[in-house]
Protein backbone atom coordinates (compact mmCIF):
# COMPACT_ATOMS: atom_id res chain seq x y z
CA UNK A 1 0.00 0.00 0.00
CA UNK A 2 1.32 3.46 -0.88
CA UNK A 3 1.55 5.61 2.26
CA UNK A 4 3.30 8.62 0.70
CA UNK A 5 2.07 9.58 -2.74
CA UNK A 6 4.52 12.51 -3.03
CA UNK A 7 7.54 10.20 -2.75
CA UNK A 8 5.73 6.98 -3.77
CA UNK A 9 6.66 5.16 -0.58
CA UNK A 10 4.94 1.93 0.36
CA UNK A 11 4.32 0.59 3.83
CA UNK A 12 6.73 -2.24 2.94
CA UNK A 13 9.49 0.26 2.15
CA UNK A 14 8.91 1.98 5.49
CA UNK A 15 9.02 -1.32 7.37
CA UNK A 16 12.10 -2.36 5.38
CA UNK A 17 14.20 0.46 6.79
CA UNK A 18 13.29 -0.36 10.41
CA UNK A 19 16.01 -2.49 11.92
CA UNK A 20 16.12 -2.87 15.70
CA UNK A 21 18.99 -1.02 17.33
CA UNK A 22 20.18 2.46 18.12
CA UNK A 23 20.46 3.51 14.45
CA UNK A 24 16.87 2.55 13.61
CA UNK A 25 14.72 5.46 12.36
CA UNK A 26 12.22 6.53 15.04
CA UNK A 27 10.49 9.49 13.41
CA UNK A 28 8.94 10.11 9.99
CA UNK A 29 11.79 12.52 9.17
CA UNK A 30 14.35 9.80 9.95
CA UNK A 31 12.41 7.32 7.80
CA UNK A 32 12.42 9.79 4.88
CA UNK A 33 16.18 10.27 5.26
CA UNK A 34 16.75 6.52 5.45
CA UNK A 35 14.79 6.08 2.22
CA UNK A 36 16.65 8.93 0.48
CA UNK A 37 13.82 11.42 0.21
CA UNK A 38 12.24 14.27 2.15
CA UNK A 39 8.70 15.12 3.21
CA UNK A 40 6.68 17.18 0.74
CA UNK A 41 3.11 17.80 1.92
CA UNK A 42 3.38 15.93 5.24
CA UNK A 43 0.01 14.15 5.06
CA UNK A 44 1.71 10.76 5.39
CA UNK A 45 3.68 11.58 8.56
CA UNK A 46 0.97 10.30 10.89
CA UNK A 47 0.72 7.01 8.96
CA UNK A 48 4.49 6.57 8.87
CA UNK A 49 4.69 7.27 12.61
CA UNK A 50 2.02 4.61 13.24
CA UNK A 51 3.89 2.06 11.09
CA UNK A 52 7.13 2.77 12.99
CA UNK A 53 5.47 2.46 16.41
CA UNK A 54 3.71 -0.79 15.49
CA UNK A 55 6.85 -2.33 14.00
CA UNK A 56 8.90 -1.44 17.07
CA UNK A 57 6.21 -2.75 19.41
CA UNK A 58 6.02 -5.99 17.42
CA UNK A 59 9.80 -6.35 17.56
CA UNK A 60 9.80 -5.81 21.32
CA UNK A 61 7.04 -8.38 21.82
CA UNK A 62 8.84 -10.91 19.68
CA UNK A 63 12.00 -10.21 21.70
CA UNK A 64 13.74 -9.46 18.40
CA UNK A 65 15.79 -6.74 20.07
CA UNK A 66 17.97 -8.20 22.76
CA UNK A 67 20.33 -5.55 24.04
CA UNK A 68 23.75 -6.42 25.28
CA UNK A 69 24.53 -4.91 28.68
CA UNK A 70 26.76 -2.33 27.00
CA UNK A 71 24.01 -0.83 24.84
CA UNK A 72 21.05 -1.10 27.23
CA UNK A 73 21.36 2.47 28.51
CA UNK A 74 21.74 3.90 24.97
CA UNK A 75 18.94 1.85 23.42
CA UNK A 76 16.30 4.07 21.83
CA UNK A 77 13.88 1.15 21.56
CA UNK A 78 13.78 0.88 25.36
CA UNK A 79 13.38 4.67 25.64
CA UNK A 80 10.46 4.54 23.18
CA UNK A 81 8.79 1.75 25.17
CA UNK A 82 9.17 3.74 28.39
CA UNK A 83 7.74 6.87 26.76
CA UNK A 84 4.77 4.92 25.35
CA UNK A 85 4.06 3.30 28.72
CA UNK A 86 4.14 6.71 30.39
CA UNK A 87 1.66 8.10 27.88
CA UNK A 88 -0.76 5.21 28.43
CA UNK A 89 -0.80 5.67 32.19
Amino acid sequence: MIVCSCNVLSDGAVRGCLNPGPACPRTPAQVYACLGCSPKCGRCARTIRAIVQKALADAALADAHACAASCASECTLKKLQTADEGMAA
